[in-house]
């Protein structure tokens, strides 16, 4: 009964821990989205995964789809921060998502960031951007830590029902 009120507590405080960290890490967020709202429009990329590192992209960009400030956040974690990518700077978002040079120079997740920016702009542009394209809500109990402790509480509660198997057999 114990370890079942323990494993609780922690799940609970690892819950709630969790919490203040996002709350963090979108404050984090909301300040670096303000900040290059001052240069024109935002335009967001984002490269969500479930259990491995994702990224999201926010681009300074004018009318024409010039870039003029550029941040990217990639981890797993909550600990993950916006940083400059000075790379994006003084482009166009439709030459970058076409310059196959440009698109080498950065990492798998940055490339995919910068094709989604560049589909959510050409939506904007059209008219057709989609619901997804604008929908931020997430599903917390798919977050990496949650991931984490879902995996870990399954080994546990095989281990444990190995032990009492064990247990059980020695009695008989």
């Amino acid at each position: 009964m114990t370890l079942t009120l323990y494993l609780g507590i922690g799940l609970v405080a690892a819950f709630l821990l969790q919490g203040l960290l996002g709350f963090i890490q979108i404050k984090n967020f909301s300040q670096n989205y303000r900040e290059l709202r001052q240069h024109g429009r935002v335009l967001i990329g984002k490269n969500p995964k479930r259990l491995q590192a994702g990224s999201l992209l926010l681009l300074a960009i004018d009318l024409d789809g010039n870039i003029k400030d550029a941040r990217i956040m990639k981890g797993v974690t909550i600990f993950a921060h916006f940083k400059q990518l000075p790379l994006l700077k003084q482009h166009n978002i439709v030459v970058v998502a076409a310059d196959n040079e440009m698109m080498q120079q950065v990492d798998k997740l940055t490339r995919g960031c910068i094709l989604n920016a560049y589909r959510n702009f050409v939506n904007f542009k059209t008219g057709q951007l989609a619901y997804d394209d604008l929908n931020t809500n997430v599903n917390i109990f798919s977050m990496p830590l949650f991931e984490k402790i879902k995996q870990l509480y399954h080994q546990l509660n095989r281990l444990i029902g190995h032990q009492l198997n064990k247990v059980r057999r020695n009695e008989l």
